[in-house]
């Protein structure tokens, strides 16, 4: 009960405040008054009177709506580029090692690196530069020509003119050159034919001047807003003055509606004009052909695709789009041919039969040829194999067979021969004799060195070394003698790690023995050696 109460009150005061503000706009009941003492205008929006929530404002107010940032620092000025203010004439603590200034310091500086610097030649020290810190307002943040000076635009100027005074120069020089060739000419006739010339040659180049002036003469100057403020681009009105307006072609009055709003003209405005005379059949026929068509039907699939659940949108992604209705196109056209084969293989096409080919016609004859038991043509004529385009039966250097008559080992040869090498020549039985004898050695020699290398033998007991080019045969290291090699290797290397074990006076032995050159070549570390790091 306490809750409805509680609505019913909110209710009330609402349908109150209501009243009120239809009494205040018809000027029945005073306005309201702000915080300053201001009344508020009773026809101003509510969107526009109701202040932010962050603001706490408990009664009416207009304050939030008047400009409430106000700072005396701002300005539209721009700085005074290149301004010197006071010049010392000795050098002070903190200033530019390089120049003297004490504006910035000798990283920042922009004069040229002096070989002796004003801090330690107390000459020549730069003034220091006026710096000047202010900010700017609304309007000098966004004015693009603050801080212009036109007089650098001098020297564009004056290189457009020295450009014009040279081509100036230059075409007096060609008319000069070109008069003299004409008094030195001696003919009369090619002295007309070359006053002509000259003539032409000069009303060419002149217009051409004027071509060039005229080039924009449909140019228009168009601001493009972009997010860095914003570019001035150039935007050219393709329409010249030969060309027909729309509304002109057909002046009648039922004729063709032009709106002038959108300069479209959807019908035709000359219907019984010959096609082929006719360059223009109205806007209907640029919207229903070529892309415009195309972009039609994207967009009607697009909106389809989005009703029956995929997530499409031609605006939000249209290479998706476009890319779905092109394999939507493809998988129509299979599924549309498929079931055409379909329909044709179980129904036939009678419209686009065929006769049958020459092969089929040909394959059966009435033709009767009789056997006999052991398969000799008694009665009537066998029929003729076909043969193949490359030749039968062709052999060369001397051979009976062709290549790949004879398999062996994963190698083809010649069968008459048993010649693994193609193109060879042939050798007949003496080939086959040698190739087996050539077989049975090779197998003899397999044996004997398995045979060998199974028997121990003395040289197998030999420790041959490495460390020299030639090795004698008779060569044997004795273990032991080996085994204190390495151990004196171990040690001397110690010694080399470790400075502090090393002697004072050297000792050096020039009696090496093959054992020490075996046991230094064993511990020798090689730096090209992958594992070198894991041999300690």
């Amino acid at each position: 009960m306490a809750t409805a109460s509680v609505t019913f009150k909110s209710r009330e005061d609402h349908r109150k405040q209501l009243e009120l503000e239809e009494a205040r706009k018809a000027g029945l009941a005073p306005a309201e008054v702000d915080e300053d003492g201001k009344e508020i205008n009773p026809h101003i929006p509510q969107y526009m009177s109701s202040a932010p929530w962050y603001l706490n404002a408990e009664r009416p107010s207009l304050k939030h709506q008047r400009k409430w940032k106000s700072d005396p620092n701002y300005t539209k000025a721009w700085y005074d580029r290149g301004a010197k203010i006071y010049q010392a004439d000795k050098f002070r603590k903190g200033a530019c090692t390089n120049c003297g200034a004490m504006t910035h310091e000798a990283k920042f500086c922009m004069d040229r690196p002096r070989r002796i610097g004003a801090k330690y030649l107390e000459k020549n020290i730069a003034p220091d530069e006026k710096i000047e810190t202010f900010e700017l307002d609304y309007d000098g943040k966004r004015d693009r020509w603050n801080g212009y000076d036109a007089s650098q635009y001098v020297h564009v100027i004056e290189r457009y003119e020295a450009r014009d005074e040279a081509r100036k120069k230059f075409l007096k020089e060609q008319q000069l050159k070109k008069l003299e060739e004409k008094n030195n000419n001696k003919e009369e006739e090619g002295e007309a034919s070359d006053d002509e010339d000259f003539e032409d040659a000069l009303k060419v180049d002149e217009a051409k001047v004027d071509e060039s002036k005229q080039m924009d003469f449909a140019k228009v100057e168009k601001r493009v807003r972009t997010t860095g403020g914003g570019s001035t681009g150039t935007v050219r009105n393709l329409r010249i003055r030969e060309d027909t307006a729309k509304y002109l072609l057909n002046l009648d009055v039922n004729s063709a509606y032009y709106d002038p709003k959108t300069r479209s003209m959807r019908e035709d405005p000359l219907p019984d004009m010959d096609p082929n005379e006719k360059f223009y059949a109205g806007d209907n026929q640029n919207r229903l052909s070529g892309q415009a068509l195309d972009f039609k039907q994207l967009n009607v699939h697009a909106w389809e695709a989005f009703e029956k659940g995929h997530d499409v949108h031609i605006q939000a992604a249209p290479s998706q789009a476009e890319l779905l209705h092109k394999n939507y196109k493809v998988n129509k056209d299979k599924l549309k041919s498929h079931s055409k084969e379909t329909i044709m293989e179980k129904y036939g096409n009678a419209a686009v039969e065929e006769p049958l080919p020459r092969e089929l016609l040909l394959g059966q004859s009435e033709k009767e040829v009789e056997y006999d038991r052991a398969g000799r043509v008694i009665k009537g004529q066998e029929m003729a194999l076909p043969k193949s385009k490359y030749e039968e039966d062709v052999f060369i250097n001397n051979h009976n067979s062709v290549w790949g008559s004879w398999w062996k080992d994963h190698q083809w040869g010649y069968k008459c021969c048993h010649s693994t090498v193609r193109n060879s020549y042939c050798t007949g039985a003496a080939g086959i004799e040698a190739a087996a004898a050539v077989e049975d050695l090779m197998k003899a020699n397999i044996a004997k060195k398995e045979t060998s290398q199974d028997a121990p033998t003395p040289t197998d007991l030999k420790k041959h070394v490495t460390w020299g080019t030639d090795v004698p045969d008779d060569l044997i290291l004795d273990d032991e003698k080996l085994a204190e090699s390495l151990k004196k290797e171990d040690e001397r290397r110690r010694e080399e790690r470790d400075e502090r074990k090393r002697k004072y006076n050297v000792k050096w032995n020039d009696e090496v023995t093959q054992e020490d050159m075996e046991a230094y070549r064993m511990k020798k570390i090689h730096h090209d050696d992958p594992m070198k790091d894991f041999l300690h």
